[in-house]
């Protein structure tokens, strides 16, 4: 006789933590995010004389030294701070505040970071004083390496489980979800500190986006209306930095320690078209079947699914053909079912986009709302699908489905579900 199959593990959020344009601290985002108040403004990080885009999601009033000494500061890319002050919060709702001799526990929890531009700016610094013979700083190569992002968070914070970056454009934070859970599944860890986070507002950066034509140029005197998913006066996605980090947990786990629950993760599924570095096949084939997988791998029912969180960044192509996709998974019920962009109020974050879905889903889940898709006054014909685009609309969601796509070709999904219901 063969062995029975031992049941799949589940995996639940313990804790939340945000810091993002319109809010730093979950309560504050989960404020902005009802109200549908924008966190974009003209950009004051550098001169932006020369460019014809000059708004971005900046993180503003907030106090970097309360997470990181100055002289370290001057040592990491700004994603490391953002994402030190996320994971504080996190970690302090998940209630995993470790002493300094617990080091069983400390050892059964690792991270996965989330991240697109990674130290790219940082690199930016660096290269910029050896280019105009400076000395190269000191901490250029550790800063500006991708693979070393995550281990500032488990060095600040003393997490001695493994230690992983992710980094597949756009949907990073999502893929980072995808291999935690895929990983406390299996028995690797019982909990992972895990999320996105990126900074990428850059003079170079922000040029380089330019010159590809999707970014935003236009409403210079109004930069809370720049960022217009699925409005057929949208003229590209407008770029922005934040970091949303969460505790993913094994289930037996989290009710042994008596976690409080916030919802679960039921799964994720993630394709690649195969086709062009920066533009989605016409055809949706991959997207859609991202979706499908992200589905199946949770066995929910896509008549199950009543919220969609929307990678929606305001360009045509993503709009029209993220539309399309939805269409094709959700068949005749697609029009039925209440979406929105959140990055219409906090504009494109990178990397991190999907932390800032998750993190919005799971609030809205907690509070019963849906948070509108602002800025949507002259819909796009083939922009059709209900995007709640007349302010928050009070409801409960029970099933989400959190969409992204990413440069590359690549397309990954994940299913959520509010806690009561799991």
């Amino acid at each position: 006789m063969s062995p029975a199959i031992p049941s799949r593990r589940r995996v639940v959020i313990t804790g939340m933590g945000v810091v993002s344009p319109n809010g730093i601290g979950r309560k504050a985002y989960a404020d902005a995010l009802r109200a549908g108040r924008s966190g974009i403004t003209a950009i004051d990080v550098f001169e932006t004389t020369g460019l014809k885009s000059w708004a971005a999601g900046q993180i503003r009033d907030v106090d970097l030294t309360a997470v990181m000494e100055p002289a370290e500061l001057r040592r990491v890319p700004r994603m490391v701070p953002l994402a030190l002050m996320a994971a504080r919060e996190a970690l302090d709702q998940a209630r995993l505040n470790f002493a300094e001799n617990d080091l069983e526990s400390r050892r059964r929890i690792g991270v996965i970071l989330g991240t697109g531009g990674g130290g790219l700016s940082f690199a930016e610094e660096h290269y910029k004083r050896c280019f105009t013979g400076q000395a190269p700083s000191l901490y250029g190569i550790t800063a500006g390496t991708y693979g070393n992002l995550s281990s500032e968070l488990s060095i600040a914070l003393g997490l001695r489980g493994m230690s992983h970056v992710i980094s597949t454009g756009c949907t990073s934070s999502t893929d980072a979800f995808g291999y935690a859970m895929t990983m406390i599944r299996a028995g690797q860890l019982p909990m992972f500190l895990v999320g996105g986070a990126d900074a990428p507002i850059t003079r170079e950066i922000v040029a380089g986006f330019e010159r590809m034509r999707v970014i935003s140029t236009q409403r210079r005197a109004t930069p809370a209306e720049t960022s217009r998913p699925f409005s057929a006066d949208r003229d590209g996605f407008v770029l922005s930095e934040g970091a949303w980090m969460f505790v993913f947990e094994d289930r037996d786990h989290a009710e042994r320690r008596g976690a409080t629950i916030l919802a679960e993760v039921l799964g994720w599924g993630s394709t690649c078209d195969a086709y062009h570095r920066v533009q989605i096949a016409p055809d949706v084939v991959e997207p859609v079947r991202a979706i499908e997988l992200a589905l199946a791998d949770a066995a929910v029912d896509k008549a199950e699914v009543n919220y969609v969180n929307l990678h929606g960044t305001g360009t045509a192509l993503n709009d029209r053909l993220e539309t399309l996709a939805i269409k094709r998974v959700f068949g005749p019920t697609s029009g039925r079912i209440p979406m929105s962009s959140t990055k219409s109020m906090i504009g494109h974050p990178q990397g991190a986009c999907g932390g800032a879905g998750l993190a919005a889903t799971v609030l809205m889940m907690s509070e019963g709302f849906i948070h509108p898709t602002i800025n949507l006054e002259n819909r796009d014909e083939a922009c059709d699908l209900d995007y709640v685009a007349d302010g928050a609309r009070e409801t409960t969601i029970d099933t989400a489905l959190l969409n992204c796509i990413a440069f590359g070709s690549k397309n990954s999904a994940l299913v959520v579900r509010r806690e009561s219901l799991a």
